[in-house]
C-alpha cells in the first residue's frame, strides 16, 4: 500500500483540523499561562459579614 496514501485511515483534512486544533490549545494554555497570577501576589479573600449586622 505504500504510495497510495492510504495508509493512514484520517484524511488529510482531519489531520490539518486536529494540528490546527491542538496549536489553538497551545496557544490557550500559553495566554493563561500568561494571564496567571502567582498565588503570592493575592491577597487571601476575607469574608464579607456586614450583612450578619444588618440582620435582626
Amino acid at each position: 500500500m505504500n504510495g497510495t496514501g492510504h495508509e493512514n485511515p484520517r484524511s488529510r483534512g482531519e489531520q490539518i483540523e486536529e494540528a490546527e486544533r491542538e496549536a489553538a490549545k497551545q496557544r490557550l494554555l500559553a495566554q493563561a499561562e500568561a494571564d496567571r497570577i502567582p498565588v503570592e501576589d493575592t491577597t487571601r479573600a476575607r469574608p464579607d459579614r456586614r450583612w450578619r449586622r444588618d440582620q435582626g
